[in-house]
């Protein structure tokens, strides 16, 4: 496959007529990364950084009931806590996208392990739920954000080939560390309080620094021609761009929306945007449905452990599976089944009244929500590439950030009016449903249209590719019509200037 990256763009076609895709596109004279070496401690710091920023989130109703009863607050207020903070980690993508674009990842990371620890701190002082709002809400968003958007830059910066287990890997960060952290936040609430909790859980997060360090910048050869070309490129843009032109690109670096005139990343942003919706308001009400069931304080919050531990494995699973030969041609279609499965299980728990049958809602939740999130960033790399991605992941997150904040208060208030969890569990498996089935027919006819679409600009397509297995549908779409659309104004798969330049050393 690593041959494949190197070669200059052309149509790949599978036996049959079927378009395949290659693992990113790559030009020739781009430096080609590592695909392993210190790219493995990356991922290992990345596993830290992305476990603490979406494990924190749903370890953090474990205090929910104690935090609700003391300071007076309701079911859909209580939920504004981890509904501001996970939409603020994705709001600031773009921000936090220029920021390693400018630094690197590794210090952006560093800052963000200090702003976690510095929110959960002060908020083990609040006296009102407006005060957590900000603290935990904000500042600890902000940090978490940083986290999350570095990590996954420099993962597709160390990874091509190999991309896809990477990012499986890093991102089984997520159910390790709320494997661990659900029983520990119990453990922390009995002994200490919510207050105290959250004043260990701060000094916990700082970890992310170390994380952080283990980020080194990717270099290079000194002998690499196109790190040569590029800085010349970068002189010769400096001395003939002007100051307007140059604002006018440092905005699209922040906020690119030529990306809305790609049909195949509108389609993943309206499936992706419905499962946010509902993603997360099952996990932050899980424990407080399981008491409500009469199940015991502790044994709820292990449903919370078993989630993530069985997540804990699916995630890798699902890397090595969408890696494979056989799926990686079709892996958005893979993504739109795993949101069905996930939709599904929510569907069912209302009918699950005992605690085994809830431990066996939590093993499928696992298995569903593992495979989503393994592949939820895989996806957009695939449309978008490594140079777009950056780009790609701040314009999503800043969308997602919508369905983020109103998902949970929205179930929360169901809860308020009909005084019944099985509400939400209803909203939350359909919406999620409902975005799996949008995927799937709607990339049946993007694909049905690019096939189309080619045919009639190139006549028949060409045979040359059938040997080669194991490679995107969207990146091969992608690398053979680059070389056509560049001299097309307006054309969705028409990268900027800016994007088609090797950016490894704009990162760091």
């Amino acid at each position: 496959m690593s041959s494949v990256a190197a070669e200059p763009p052309h149509e790949q076609q599978a036996p049959g007529g079927k378009r395949i895709m290659s693992p990113a596109p790559t030009d020739a004279a781009e430096y080609k990364p590592p695909d392993g070496g210190w790219g493995w401690m990356v991922v290992v710091g990345a596993h830290i950084s992305i476990g603490f920023a979406y494990s924190t989130p749903k370890a953090l109703s474990i205090f929910f009931k104690d935090i609700q009863e003391d300071l007076g607050a309701s079911y859909s207020e209580i939920a504004w806590i981890s509904s501001i903070m996970l939409a603020v980690m994705y709001a600031g993508g773009p921000v936090s996208s220029v920021l390693v674009k400018r630094f690197g990842s590794r210090p952006i990371v560093i800052v963000g392990g200090l702003m976690c620890g510095v929110a959960m701190v002060t908020a083990s002082f609040g006296r009102s739920i407006v005060y957590l709002y900000l603290s935990i809400g904000i500042i600890g968003g902000c940090g978490l954000c940083f986290n999350l958007n570095a990590s996954l830059t420099i993962i597709s910066k160390y990874f091509l080939t190999k991309r896809p287990l990477a990012n499986g890997l890093a991102m089984a960060g997520s159910p390790v560390f709320l494997c661990f952290l659900a029983p520990l936040n119990q453990f922390l609430l009995g002994d200490f309080g919510w207050r105290g909790s959250l004043l260990i859980l701060g000094g916990m997060m700082l970890n992310c620094c170390v994380a952080g360090a283990l980020m080194r910048p990717v270099t290079p050869p000194r002998n690499s021609s196109a790190a040569a070309a590029q800085k010349i490129m970068e002189k010769t843009t400096q001395h003939n761009t002007s100051k307007k032109g140059r604002c006018l690109s440092n905005a699209r670096k922040f906020l690119d929306l030529s990306f809305f005139k790609d049909r195949g990343f509108i389609i993943y942003l309206i499936g992706n945007t419905l499962f946010i919706f509902g993603a997360y308001a099952p996990i932050v009400f899980l424990s407080a449905y399981a008491v409500s069931q009469g199940v015991e304080e502790y044994s709820a919050a292990y449903l919370l452990s078993i989630m993530g531990f069985v997540d804990m494995f699916v995630r890798p699973g699902t890397g090595l599976i969408a890696n494979s030969k056989w799926i990686r041609p079709r892996i958005q279609y893979f993504f739109g089944f795993a949101m069905i499965f996930n939709g599904a299980c929510h569907l069912l728990c209302p009918m699950m009244k005992s605690y085994a049958f809830l431990v066996g809602y939590a093993v499928f939740f696992g298995v569903g929500f593992g495979m989503v999130f393994a592949l939820i960033f895989e996806c957009l790399m695939d449309l978008m590439g490594n140079q777009r991605f950056p780009s790609a992941v701040g314009l999503v997150t800043i969308i997602e950030c919508f369905p983020m904040l109103l998902g949970p208060p929205t179930a929360g208030l169901l809860v308020d009016i009909f005084q019944d969890y099985k509400y939400l569990f209803f909203m939350c498996g359909a919406v999620i449903m409902s975005g799996g089935l949008f995927l799937i027919i709607m990339n049946i006819y993007h694909y049905h249209m690019l096939e189309k679409e080619k045919a009639e600009h190139n006549g028949a397509p060409s045979q040359d590719a059938e040997n080669q297995d194991g490679v995107s549908l969207s990146e091969a779409q992608r690398e053979s019509t680059e070389p056509e659309t560049t001299q097309t104004n307006g054309d969705p798969q028409d990268p900027s200037p800016d994007d088609t330049e090797p950016d490894v050393t704009d990162h760091f």
